[in-house]
This record gives C-alpha cells, structure tokens and sequence, in this order.
C-alpha cells in the first residue's frame, strides 16, 4: 500500500490507526469532489505543457471511470490508505501506470484536501439553504391554513398581547429564510480557488495557471496570496457551521413552542401520530419525539463551530496536523441541521392549531395595552397616564 506520503519506511500501526484516525471513512463523500479537482489540474498541466495529449486522456478517462465506480459502490477508502486522495492515485496508477502519478506535479495533499473540501462545503451550504427554504414554505402553508386563528403572544413566557397563529408561523417563516440567505453568503470564503498555494508557499519554477482551474471548478477566484490560504482554513468551515447553528437554533425555538403548545396544560395544537411515540409504561401517552429531538440537537450544531474554532485559536501560521480535526465536526454540525431541516419541513405540514383552546386563552387582559393606546388616541393624554388608568381598572 503506497500513500502520497511514503518515504519507504513502515510505518507504526497504533501510529497510522491514531494519526489517519476516521478520515478514511470521512473522505468517502469528498471522492467525488477530489476526482473533480483532480481532472482539473490535470486539464490544466496538460495545457501548460506538463502532460502530453496521451497521459492527460489516460488521466481523465480514468478519473472518470474511479469516481463511477466509488458512485457505484464498487470501492471504498480503506484505513490503510488514509485518505481519498491516496485511495483515487492508487487507482489511477493501477489502471494507466506511470502516468497516474503524474497528476500530483504543482500540489500537495494539503491544497489538494482543501479543494475538494471548499468544493463539498459549497455544495452542502447551498443544500442546506434550500432545505431551510423547504421548512420557511410549510410555516407559509401552515399561515394559509390557519392563520387567521386568534392566539395569545407571550413576553417572559406571560401572556401579553393578542397574536395569530399567521403572526406566530410568519415569524418563524421569516428567520429561517434569513438564515437560509446567510448560508448562501456563508459560501464566501469557501468559493476561493486553494490549487496551486501546495503546501502554503506555491510551486517554485512552474508555472501553474491558477485561473484555469478557478474557472473549471467554478470558484469565484484564486486564493492570494499563497500563504493566505493555510491560515484560512477553518475560517470557511466555521462560517458555515456558524450560520447553520443559527438555523439550528430558530428550529429548536420552533419545536420548543410546539412542544409547549401540544401539552395538555395548552392544548393549542395536535400533533400527528405519525410523528409521535408512545411511552413504554404509560398508555395515554404521546410523545412530541421529532420536536423534541430537534430541539437537542441544537447543542450539535453549536459545539461543531466551537470544536472547529478551537482546533485553529491558537495555531501559529503555515501548515499543522491539527487542521485534520476540522473535517468531523464539519461534517457532523452541517449532517446535523440538515437532518433537522428535512424532517422539521416534513412534520410541520401536519401540525393542527385547535381554535377551541385558542379562542378559550384570548382573555380580556391581552387587550390591556390597546386600551391603554386607545385612551391616548381618543383623550390624548399621555402614555404614562393611560397606562396607570388602565393598570389601575384591572
């Protein structure tokens, strides 16, 4: 088993188990992405005159034909091999000999990870914008439905003024779009080109033409400078899962509410069976599982952007081991609000407001500040007047 790394020597087994840790594993939705950045480089070499016309066809028909055939399921990354990037090269040199390993000239694994990581995060943050969307549309339909449905608006957990049920699902409609607009903005950072900075300082003596493979992988431009680009990483990484823990958040204050209003005690809304279970010792029970469940995973989301921010705080610039710590909590904060995303825009279509136990809240004290602005529009007497007044008559 050859790694892009070998110098001939064995190595340790607790060592390369430790060292490689679940990036194998990890890597295996990055292979796709990895064959992306690699036929572009190669496409690029070819034109600067790094491949002949024979290996850069033998190349791209065989990046072509690994990353089919990991599609299909047909390989996997193995520990050995600890990465994808080895796995794909290793292939690459079985089908077409020496030719695939002239595909690594002018980069090294630490530009190359981060091209096929901004490629993925890129794709994820646009993924999870649309599902916010998907989520923001059932509260929209969920408004259509019953939003004209007079209910309590509660400040400090009290009720205070009168509210709808349009009012309470447009809110929430209306953050989860901004946050989705904030994973879209999110993908700034993550839309410059990593090729050619190598190990941090460049390719002396080659001349790589970094626009080339700017503009095959569609980002926005090339990341200057070079040495820019190892002190970035992370700081793409944490905006998105930044912006995801705040879409996190708004569902977990969604499904906090819904979890009130479905007690007895409120009654405000049904919730669908299918979307509940059952309690293994008491037989009346329902149990609000999916809304409870997003609501707690809240807390993933969260500590995925502060295990990103913590492996970078105190790294001193240029290339560490360290930065390979960023890739699991990415992975599993982004996993995390998009599951919650997809089930949340499933489940909602079936929430029921009860106009019973909301018209049975609407109790006279909710109007107590209308009545206080009324007095100032018909009398004109000061706020602070009309406040006393209608304090006083409650």
């Amino acid at each position: 088993m050859k790694r892009l790394w070998d110098k001939g020597e064995p190595l340790d087994d607790l060592v390369l188990r430790y060292t490689a840790g679940e990036d194998h594993a990890l890597d295996e939705r990055l292979v796709a992405f990895d064959v992306e950045a690699s036929a572009a480089h190669a496409a690029m070499l070819h034109a600067a005159g790094f491949l002949s016309d024979t290996d850069h066809a033998a190349i791209r028909d065989a990046l072509r034909e690994v990353g089919e055939a990991h599609a299909r399921g047909e390989w996997r990354v193995s520990p050995e091999e600890e990465d994808c990037h080895t796995a794909i090269e290793n292939r690459l040199v079985a089908r077409i000999g020496e030719a695939g390993g002239r595909v690594h000239l002018g980069r090294s694994r630490n530009d190359q990870v981060l091209a096929a990581v901004r490629l993925w995060l890129k794709a994820a943050a646009a993924e999870l914008a649309d599902q916010a969307e998907e989520v923001a549309a059932a509260l929209d339909g969920l408004a259509a439905r019953q939003g004209a449905l007079a209910m309590p608006g509660y400040t400090d957990a009290q009720r205070a003024m009168p509210s709808t049920v349009g009012l309470w699902a447009g809110a929430f409609a209306a953050e989860v779009r901004d946050d989705a607009q904030g994973m879209r903005l999110a993908r700034r950072r993550a839309d410059l080109n990593p090729l050619g900075s190598a190990a941090g300082y460049g390719v002396p003596l080659l001349p790589l033409d970094r626009a080339a493979t700017t503009s095959a992988l569609g980002f926005a431009a090339p990341h200057e400078p070079v040495t820019a680009v190892q002190l970035s990483r992370g700081k793409a990484e944490a905006s998105a899962l930044f912006e995801a823990a705040l879409l996190a958040i708004d569902l977990g204050r969604l499904s906090a509410d819904l979890c009130l209003f479905a007690t007895a005690e409120f009654g405000f809304v049904r919730l669908p069976d299918r979307f509940t279970t059952g309690s293994s010792i008491m037989p009346q029970k329902r149990n609000p599982d999916v809304f409870e469940l997003a609501r707690g995973r809240t807390a993933e989301a969260v500590a995925a952007l502060h295990e990103v921010l913590g492996v970078v705080s105190k790294l001193t610039s240029g290339y560490h081991r360290d930065l390979q710590g960023i890739k699991k909590p990415l992975f599993r904060g982004m996993d995390s609000v998009r599951d919650t995303a997809a089930v949340m825009a499933h489940a909602l279509p079936g929430v029921e407001f009860v106009a019973e136990r909301l018209a049975a809240a609407m109790d006279g004290s909710l109007l107590a500040t209308e009545r206080a602005y009324a007095l100032v529009r018909d009398r004109g007497i000061p706020f602070r007047e009309a406040y006393r007044v209608v304090k006083d008559s409650l």
